[in-house]
C-alpha cells in the first residue's frame, strides 16, 4: 500500500522544500515521512539530480551521532573497503535481505502474540458461557470472569504498574 511519491527539492543552500505541503522542512521530517510509510524523493532543485540516496544516508549519519546507534563500526569499514560496484551491491542486497527476515519475524512474533491472547480468552469465554444464567440474567459469576478478562486484555506494564502501586 504505497501512497504517493512526496517530493522534496533540496537548494543549494542545503534548505529542504516539501512540494507537497508547500513548506521547508528539515531532516528529521524527512525521517518521519518515511516512518510514516510515505515514500520520499529528494532532488537538486537546480538540475534535477536524484539526492535520494544521499538523503537518506545523511539522515542514517545524523541519526547515529545521537548515540552508540546506527550501523556497526566493522560493517562501516566493509563497506569502504567493498569500493567496486559489484562489492557493494553484494553488501546492500545483503541488508536488504537481513532486514526483509528481520521484518518477517517481527510479524510473526506480532501474530503469535493475537494468537496467545485468543487462546488465553477462549477458556474464559467457555466458562462465561458455561455459568448457569452467567450472562444477561445474573451478573454477579460474570463479574469475576469479565475481571479477569479485563486484566488479560491489558498489555503487561499496565499490570506491573498496577501491582506496585499496591
Amino acid at each position: 500500500m504505497k501512497s504517493d511519491v512526496v517530493t522534496i527539492k533540496k537548494y543549494g543552500n542545503r534548505r529542504l522544500y516539501d512540494t507537497s505541503t508547500s513548506q521547508y522542512i528539515n531532516l528529521e521530517k524527512i525521517a518521519a515521512l518515511i516512518r510514516d510509510g510515505k515514500e520520499v524523493r529528494v532532488v537538486d532543485a537546480k538540475t534535477g539530480e536524484d539526492l535520494t540516496r544521499v538523503t537518506l544516508t545523511q539522515i542514517i549519519v545524523e541519526d547515529a551521532k545521537g548515540g552508540p546507534t546506527g550501523l556497526p563500526l566493522a560493517l562501516l569499514r566493509q563497506l569502504i573497503v567493498a569500493s567496486d560496484r559489484v562489492g557493494r551491491e553484494f553488501v546492500m542486497w545483503y541488508l536488504n535481505s537481513a532486514f526483509s527476515a528481520y521484518q518477517k519475524v517481527q510479524e510473526s512474533l506480532q501474530s503469535g502474540l493475537s494468537e496467545v491472547r485468543s487462546a488465553a480468552l477462549s477458556p474464559l469465554q467457555m466458562m462465561k458461557g458455561s455459568i448457569p444464567g452467567g450472562g444477561a440474567d445474573n451478573q454477579a459469576p460474570s463479574q469475576p470472569i469479565e475481571q479477569s478478562e479485563a486484566r488479560l486484555k491489558k498489555p503487561a506494564r499496565q499490570r506491573r504498574r498496577r501491582k506496585a502501586t499496591r
